[in-house]
């Protein structure tokens, strides 16, 4: 069965298709409708093993998808096979990308002019939540942002002059006498554990701003241990990494929150590195304060997954082995 679909004429069909038709083997793995350009149309045809029925209802998916790819290109955005993909997830559960209107929501503006926009319905829910609520946690897998934007929130919110400071944490599991062997203070010795929130800082304000405020001590990245026994008061605090920490600890971060505070604790609780026998303060407290008002609980997946395509099947290849196996979990 063939159909034929009228695309724009001025959609650049490369972009459309992708680079070596990246985008349109995504659109036939999904659907099973092979995609090929006759003149100026583009031709849709099934397998001849389908009936009537699935045909159409393949062919009326992979139009939809097409449709949405031109819809995108002409309000200027680009194209990606990442973006491609994410495009077709949404449109098999029967949602569209651009109706989401997922790129239209700016968090701020890198040093470098850059504005920085959800990429995924999950992360524009994140955005969404942190603006509406004093703690959210953000729970997800590797590669889905929560630690980016929930340093882009806190950035923004330091410039909007809703906050005062920004404390960015992360539990150093290994932090004791481990690297007690390595040179300079104790700063120095954790320094390697809080990288990744340096990252995203010098990202977003460029490394000169972030160390002027940091000397300031209008930023503080330090380890979690630092944090006990302080009350903070207009502050954006964001706890990293937070499925490393121990219900204590948790519970100890949790209470230093002072007025005009916000709150933002990100974790992967796939991946805890906690001593055997120790119970992770992040998955205690997503069972302990769900139904506390104020605490918003926001669990991103692989759709919004943002790094490498391979990442997100790594992902999906781990989650399907421990369900089969789940003897080996904690092994």
């Amino acid at each position: 069965m063939d159909r034929k679909v009228q695309i724009n004429q001025d959609i650049d069909r490369i972009e459309l298709f992708g680079n070596f038709d990246a985008n349109l083997d995504l659109v036939r793995e999904a659907t099973g409708v092979d995609i090929f350009q006759r003149d100026d149309d583009v031709i849709l045809k099934t397998r001849e093993e389908l009936t009537s029925e699935e045909a159409e209802k393949a062919m009326d998916l992979a139009q939809s998808i097409l449709e949405e790819f031109a819809n995108i290109l002409a309000a200027g955005e680009g194209l990606g096979k990442q973006k491609a993909a994410y495009v077709i997830s949404l449109k098999k559960e029967g949602l569209s990308y651009k109706e989401s209107n997922i790129s239209k929501d700016v968090i701020c503006f890198t040093h470098k002019g850059k504005p920085l926009k959800p990429k995924t319905l999950g992360q524009k829910e994140y955005v969404e939540s942190i603006r509406k609520n004093d703690i959210v946690f953000g729970i997800g897998p590797a590669g889905t942002g929560k630690t980016y934007i929930a340093v882009a929130m806190a950035i923004n919110a330091f410039k909007s002059k809703e906050v005062q400071k920004i404390i960015l944490a992360r539990p150093a599991v290994e932090a004791g006498e481990r690297l007690g062997f390595l040179p300079g203070d104790l700063q120095d010795k954790v320094d390697p554990y809080l990288r990744p929130l340096y990252d995203a800082l010098y990202d977003v304000l460029g490394r000169d701003a972030a160390l002027r405020l940091k000397e300031k001590e209008v930023i503080e990245v330090v380890p979690l241990a630092y944090m006990r026994g302080r009350t903070l008061d207009n502050s954006f605090i964001i706890l990293d990494e937070a499925q490393n920490t121990t219900r204590e600890q948790m519970k100890m971060f949790l209470t230093r929150m002072g007025f005009g505070s916000k709150v933002v604790v990100t974790g992967d609780i796939t991946q805890i590195d906690l001593p055997r026998g120790k119970k992770s303060g992040l998955v205690e407290a997503a069972r302990v304060l769900k139904e506390v008002d104020g605490i918003r609980f926001c669990h991103l997946k692989d759709t919004d997954v943002v790094r490498h395509e391979l990442v997100r099947r790594i992902i999906n290849a781990y989650d399907s082995y421990y369900k089969k196996y789940p003897d080996e979990v904690e092994e």
